[in-house]
């Protein structure tokens, strides 16, 4: 294995009005940041991929070896600082996507006020110092970001599924529970936008962080989004999620109701009944590696610009194994997903249905999407709200609904729409109502600007 080297050094230039946007410059980097700040990549420095059952495991494998072999000058002590690795695990054990970790050659940080340089190299003779760091940086922003004005040959396309087939399959889940084979599915479908030219995925990354500052937004290789669910988030022994279920759309809601959000969330069976189910399997999961865990009693209304969710914040302090090793944030990652919030419960029979109904491979989507560094801090959200580009003209789109008893197919789809809807903005384009409606169906056609 080749042998790492990185310098870590300060850097006191970052505004603190727009963060880590101005970095947001290349199509090809990688990105996590929440309310402009947290962690920018330029370059790659080392890369691991994976597929399989064994997935998480393998990685963590390789994060140690490369840990145990790094020369690293880190002067300082905060999350995200030293040696980090960026990471995009597939949905699915059977999935053929390549789950991967990438350690970029630079990392632009930004945390409370801290900001810093990461450069690393695997060049044995390379010189490690400020100057360098702040030289390697500066090669990757000569060029100025790049911007792209709506086509009007952009279009959506239908995915795998129709919508009058999706709605089937809600249908078909619905049977299922009321069968008592599962009390809860998570069923997801996909569209497909085709653009008259190429792509700005910085661009649109922009546009995410922008518009939606609370979510975390994201970029793994291709992998683009801004997911408001985080699945496991750890710093200095203690561990971090926040669980949504429950969802409805802000395009709909009547004006002049300030509780109307409360009342329709929070004042419905279905929607508590999902919520708790997600929550019950997060934390079941999450037991076995803490000392002590809380949450909220009661679930909040979470306000984003495209919908309202029903969302619980969950924290546990770590306790360390047979060992005294403190479980790192891979191992989470591996024991708690997939939860009920994106793929049902029970897990494994839900699964098995979602294999049968969907006629996709989901790839990295609702698969965990983050980053860790050599100290064992680490984010790692489900890479929801989000798109995997295909190629430079084509990008495909996920978003799924928790289906429980009672769950009408007709409204899940509109749920559907809801969650392309952040994806779609920054990518200049709406849903294409007009032929919707005509048809009951999305067919090929120009999308409105």
């Amino acid at each position: 294995m080749t042998t790492l080297r990185s310098v870590t050094v300060p850097v006191g230039e970052l505004s603190a009005t727009i963060g880590l946007l101005e970095y947001l410059v290349l199509d090809e980097q990688l990105c996590w940041i929440r309310q402009q700040e947290g962690l920018v990549g330029f370059g790659e420095a080392a890369r691991f991929t994976s597929t399989g059952p064994e997935r998480f495991s393998l990685a963590e494998h390789w994060w140690r070896s490369v840990l145990a072999s790094a020369d690293v000058e880190n002067p300082l002590s905060f999350a995200g600082t030293g040696l980090v690795a960026f990471g995009s695990f597939a949905f699915s054990k059977r999935s053929p996507f390549q789950s991967r970790l990438i350690v970029p050659e630079v990392v632009v940080g930004l945390r409370d006020n801290e900001s810093w340089v990461t450069y690393t190299t695997a060049d044995p003779d390379a010189e490690l110092s400020e100057e360098t760091a702040k030289a390697a940086l500066a090669r990757y922003l000569e060029d100025l970001p790049l911007y792209r004005e709506h086509d009007p040959a952009d279009r959506i396309v239908p995915g795998m599924l129709s919508e009058s087939e999706w709605k089937n399959a809600v249908a078909r889940s619905v049977a299922h529970i009321a069968a008592g084979d599962l009390s809860k599915i998570v069923l997801a479908r996909d569209i497909a936008v085709e653009l008259g030219s190429p792509l700005v995925a910085s661009q649109v990354l922009r546009e995410l962080a922008v518009r939606y500052r609370d979510c975390w937004t994201y970029s793994v290789d291709g992998l683009i989004g801004s997911t408001p669910e985080m699945l496991i988030r750890v710093q200095d022994g203690t561990a971090q999620a926040r669980v949504l279920a429950g969802t409805l759309d802000r395009a709909t809601a009547p004006a002049g109701d300030p509780d109307y959000a409360t009342r329709v969330l929070a004042g419905s069976d279905k929607q508590q009944h999902e919520h708790q189910i997600a929550i019950d399997s997060l934390t079941r999961a999450l037991e076995p590696f803490t000392s002590s865990m809380t949450s909220h009693t009661e679930p909040f209304v979470l306000e984003l610009p495209n919908v309202w969710h029903l969302a619980s914040d969950v924290s546990a302090e770590l306790a360390a194994d047979g060992s005294g090793m403190v479980p790192t944030p891979l191992t989470l990652v591996e024991a708690v997903h997939p939860t009920a919030a994106v793929c049902g419960f029970p897990t494994s029979v839900a699964g098995e249905l979602i294999s049968e109904l969907e006629h996709m491979d989901r790839g990295p989507y609702a698969g965990p999407v983050g980053w860790m560094d050599g100290a064992g801090n680490g984010e790692f959200g489900i890479a929801l709200r989000g798109a995997v580009i295909e190629n430079p003209t084509r990008v495909r789109l996920y978003a799924g609904c928790g289906i429980v008893a009672g769950s009408n197919p007709a409204a899940e789809l509109e749920e559907t729409w809801s969650k392309f809807r952040p994806m779609l903005e920054a990518l200049s384009l709406d849903r294409p109502r007009a032929v919707a409606q005509r048809s009951g169906d999305l067919a090929a056609a120009p999308a409105a600007s």
